[in-house]
């Protein structure tokens, strides 16, 4: 089988989906690995280093994807980019399927089996798997010294002969994979550091990482069957509003990363809180880039500064730090494609984990929700289950001539 990895062609994306120490575990499935050049370039992964391992370094893109079964991205592919795949092979990559654009489109009529790896279901066999964790591992480290560099202030406590300087405090919002991590960062600065979820159970997690956790009387569960959070009521959310309100006007450094699958991200700082903060204070909204943001002040890819205090609504921060972001993301690609594809090259779709990432194939979005955002519900198919049966690596049907 081979696969092939693509160049991303997003502005300021440096990450690549192949890392040369991940070619030889890809080798040892027997598999033909191809990588664009200069793909790992943005990631200090030169060319070199790829044919070392045993990667053919392509620099057409053309003869790149000629004859390749499984192509691997980063980003989700621009309706160019698919319109080149193979007729009849598999991509793996981030597909945005929640908020599709031409692309997905573009790899449905190409007839591409499309694998959007943000939808890997968090089950204890797909751990290895989980793009989303590792990537938010990143992001949570690098918000915290994104927010320490605009700050006016050190984070740690110092002694010196000018006088002893007080730590500054930190309060994270939201204490999931970015923003524990964002926690152990800020603590590892030496920043006072409390937090905030409506999940009561990630207290523990919270508090083992040396913060204090701030915890909000709830009369509903604030947790779906997933164990992720859900929307709650007005009354409710007011009440946590409050908590957080009486906490962030002492706070010179605030970490949010506060999301809803599939909804808006919830409204955690009013502008009244960012006027009660100190000047020189920095807010670092990680939500802001997806689904609107957790401060009412956050604008995408921009810093806003009002009485003082900066808002910052970063995007895409593990490609601040391509190196280890690549590193994870390659390992976590690994697992998925060793898991999907078998000694044949055949992919069972039927698989729990291949059902739940295809979001096309076979010339239709099998994924019922992305065909309800792209308006194709009476077009393409229907319902979300991918189908049947084995297929091969490249998307055909076993048996048939594809």
């Amino acid at each position: 089988m081979t696969i092939a990895i693509m160049a991303e062609s997003l502005p300021g994306e440096r990450r690549v989906a192949l890392v040369p120490e991940a070619v030889r575990l890809y080798r040892k499935r027997g598999w033909d690995l191809r990588i664009q050049a200069g793909a790992g370039v943005g990631a200090s992964f030169p060319d070199a280093d790829y044919e070392s391992a045993g990667a053919a370094v392509i620099p057409d893109r053309s003869a790149l994807l000629d004859g390749a079964e499984v192509v691997l991205k980063v980003q989700p592919p621009t309706a160019e980019e698919a319109a080149a795949l193979p007729p009849g092979s598999s991509l793996v990559s981030h597909l945005s399927p929640l908020d599709p654009g031409e692309g997905i489109a573009a790899l449905a009529s190409r007839g591409v089996a499309a694998f959007a790896v943000e939808l890997i279901p968090r089950i204890t066999r797909a751990q290895k798997m989980d793009v989303l964790s590792s990537q938010a591992t990143v992001a949570g480290y690098k918000a915290v010294l994104m927010g320490s560099n605009a700050m006016t202030r050190f984070l740690p406590m110092l002694t010196t002969a000018a006088g002893t300087v007080r730590p500054a405090r930190a309060m994270i919002l939201g204490a999931g994979v970015a923003g524990l991590q964002a926690i152990a960062t800020a603590r590892r600065l030496g920043a006072v550091v409390s937090a905030f979820d409506i999940r009561p159970a990630v207290r523990e997690q919270v508090m083992s990482l040396g913060a204090t956790f701030l915890e909000s009387t709830l009369d509903e569960s604030a947790e779906d069957e997933g164990g992720y959070a859900r929307e709650l009521s007005e009354e409710q959310n007011a009440r946590n509003l409050e908590l957080i309100a009486s906490h962030i006007r002492e706070v010179d450094l605030v970490v949010t990363t506060a999301q809803i699958p599939g909804r808006p991200a919830p409204l955690l700082i009013t502008g009244e809180m960012v006027d009660s903060m100190r000047p020189g204070s920095v807010i670092v909204d990680l939500a802001a880039s997806a689904t609107g943001g957790n401060c009412a002040l956050a604008e995408v890819g921009r810093r806003v500064d009002r009485g003082g205090v900066a808002v910052i609504g970063p995007t895409n921060l593990p490609a601040e730090l391509p190196f280890h972001a690549s590193q994870m993301y390659a390992r976590n690609l690994f697992a998925f494609v060793d898991h999907l594809v078998d000694d044949e090259g055949a992919i069972d779709f039927d698989d729990e984990i291949a059902a739940a990432t295809c979001i096309a194939r076979g010339g239709e979005i099998r994924n019922e929700r992305v065909r309800d955002k792209l308006g194709s519900s009476d077009e393409r198919g229907s319902g979300d289950n991918p189908g049947s049966g084995k297929t091969t690596g490249s998307g055909k049907e076993s048996g048939t001539d594809g």
